[in-house]
């Protein structure tokens, strides 16, 4: 092979020249030495048999043992595997070039429609919004939703949570909200969910219709690492919009199976299961990502729906529980108002807006509490 050739070959490649090799692997976890690594280092693990590749994190160090999960799965490799580091550590392409498109956390196109170019790299993992730099949440955000928009206003830069049971109608809420929001730009993260829902969310609840829309997808058969790290992607490409001016529309579908997916690793890790198994860290993960939606003084916003799964119809679920404390108000969706056959099904007393005092005229404020308090009476006899 011509020299000019290898160089051109080798010349996107980012890797450390010291190398380290892999000592141990089970189902979740590689354990390797021999590289001094930070935690959250990005690695990537060759296969010395097949030339096969895979890249993962840095999640515990042990004196000079490091410990990798891998994003995707371990069939294939094996003791002496090499390991290299990644300098460009965990940064996705982001740029205009996404709007219309469906990929993976990594902005890997997987709607066939050829190669996404990115104009900027953007961090997966960011510091939130600072207090201080918080924008007021004064500005109505029209969802096209009438029971959300007249009884539950919500705000730019407010972040909501819609909790149900499951097959009480969340997808169908969500693609309501992107087909009637007036957002000029729409990030959509669907974490965790079956396969076979993708292409029926794009086809039945927003009628194929991508403009303006990024899709991020990591299906519940991808490893528990991209499932975590898909919502973060999904939220850089939100805040990548932010940046430039925006309003932006997130909804990300779902929060529990975000959570579920730390505690897959966490477990792995050795980490003391908590209430239904949950271990300490996939608590304290819900806010590094819920809070760096909202306004920002001199950028734009992000207005921010997260689903949130129900076990069971228990509202004291401990992720329903932690989510509810750090969003901006709930919508509840019932599984009794599904069966009279009333879709939406948001059940309008459960219900919050946290910042609707602040953003309606006295007149419809008036309006809401008369209509909470009929239908209180009316539920009551």
């Amino acid at each position: 092979m011509p020299f000019s050739s290898l160089k051109d070959k080798i010349s996107n490649k980012k890797y450390s020249v010291s190398f380290g090799e892999v000592v141990k692997i089970n189902a979740t976890v590689i354990t390797a030495r021999g590289l001094k690594v930070s935690i959250s280092d990005i690695v990537k693990i060759i296969s010395n048999d097949t030339a096969q590749e895979t890249i993962g994190m840095v999640t515990e160090i042990d004196g000079s043992t490091f410990f990798i999960t891998p994003f995707s799965f371990v069939e294939g490799f094996c003791s002496g595997d090499r390991v290299f580091l990644d300098q460009t550590g965990l940064n996705i392409p982001v740029g205009s070039s996404l709007l219309g498109r469906v990929v993976d956390p990594f902005m890997r196109p997987i709607d066939g429609k050829g190669a996404v170019n990115g104009s900027k790299l953007m961090p997966i993992i960011k510091a939130p919004i600072a207090a201080m730099k918080r924008g007021m949440i004064d500005e109505i955000f029209s969802v096209g939703v009438k029971s959300i928009d007249g009884l539950l206003t919500c705000g730019k830069g407010q972040k909501l949570g819609i909790f149900a049971g499951s097959g009480v109608g969340k997808s169908t809420l969500m693609g309501m909200i992107v087909r009637g929001s007036d957002a000029p730009i729409k990030v959509v993260a669907l974490i965790g969910e079956r396969g076979r829902e993708v292409p029926e969310f794009i086809e039945k609840n927003l009628g194929g219709n991508l403009e303006n829309t990024v899709i991020i997808v990591a299906t519940s058969d991808d490893s528990p690492l991209m499932r975590k790290y898909g919502a973060f992607a999904a939220m850089s490409v939100a805040e990548f919009f932010k940046d430039q001016g925006l309003d932006v529309l997130f909804i990300m579908d779902s929060v529990t199976r975000f959570a579920m997916a730390q505690r897959e690793i966490g477990l792995a890790l050795g980490e003391p299961p908590t209430s239904k198994g949950y271990p300490p860290s996939s608590l304290t993960l819900l806010p590094q990502l819920m809070e760096r939606a909202g306004k920002e003084d001199g950028k734009g916003s992000i207005t921010a729906f997260f689903t949130v799964l129900i076990e069971g119809d228990d509202m004291s679920d401990p992720i329903a529980d932690q989510s509810r404390s750090i969003l901006d108000g709930h919508i509840v969706l019932s599984r009794e108002l599904t069966d009279f056959g009333i879709y939406p099904p948001v059940h309008i007393l459960n219900s919050a807006s946290r910042v609707i005092n602040d953003i309606i005229s006295e007149e419809h404020l008036k309006a809401v509490l008369k209509f909470r308090r009929l239908y209180t009476i009316l539920k009551e006899n």
